[in-house]
Formats: structure tokens, sequence, C-alpha cells
């Protein structure tokens, strides 16, 4: 699993002119599935998540996490973070995981993000989806499960 994760003061998904999640502060997860990724992948990305300390502290410093904050995560599906561009102009999607695969996958991502005790809304997994968000920093990192 990959994981293009923002630091946000807010974010919203829309698909068709309808808001289907927003939040306030907190972490907008762009999230790709792999064909090998599994619940083994997912719960250590939730765990990962949930703790990643990338929220100022009183001293301004990067030692909070999401959980510690209050914050919450709106996770949308992006087979696209597994597009390849070495080759050519027009990127491959081979390493992405096929749909039957990776919707559920990302749904249980976002349950056990929940049981981590992040509250999460959710994007529409393979729709046309309009994203919008106040990058916070701007912090953006890329995790990638082992």
């Amino acid at each position: 699993m990959r994981a293009l994760v923002q630091r946000v003061s807010r974010a919203a998904v829309e698909v068709g002119g309808q808001t289907t999640g927003s939040i306030g502060a907190g972490l907008l997860v762009l999230l790709g599935i792999a064909p090998t990724d599994g619940e083994a992948q997912a719960a250590w990305l939730a765990r990962k998540l949930a703790h990643l300390r990338i929220f100022r502290d009183d001293a301004g410093l990067m030692n909070r996490s999401v959980t510690e904050i209050g914050g919450r995560a709106l996770v949308v599906s992006q087979f696209t973070l597994y597009g390849d561009c070495r080759r050519g102009h027009r990127p491959s999607f081979i390493g992405a995981a096929a749909p039957a695969q990776a919707e559920p996958l990302y749904e249980r991502f976002c349950i056990l993000l929940e049981q981590e005790g992040v509250p999460v809304a959710r994007g529409v997994f393979g729709a046309m989806m309009d994203v919008s968000l106040l990058n916070d920093g701007p912090v953006t990192i890329l995790v990638d499960t082992p």
C-alpha cells in the first residue's frame, strides 16, 4: 500500500457536485493499493498514520499525531499512485490492484484507521472525484508499507 498523506486545515471530496466527505484539521490520505497488498499492509498503514507525528506541538515542532490533536482523516482511493512513468509519456498502471481486490481493502483500511481512534470521511471508490484541500505547512509525506 502507498499513501500520500497531507496535513490539512480542511479537505473535502465531491462526486457529481455532491460532497461525499469533508474534514477540518487532520489528514488527507490518498491511498493506492498494489496487487500484493492484504490485511497486514492495511493494518500496518492504519497504525502508522494514526500515530504519525506530523502536527505541531506548543513549541511548533512536529511532535503530535492526528489522534493527539483530535483530528480526522479523509481517505480517497487513488490507483494513480502506482503510475509508472519510467518509459514513454503515458503512465502504466499495472502496479495497481484491480478494483475487485482494491475496493474491499480500501474499505478495510478505513475501518482499521477508525479502530485506531481516527474518525474517517471517505471518497467514493472508483468515481471521478473533485478533491479540495488547504495543506497546512505544507506537509506532505509519502508512506509505503514494508
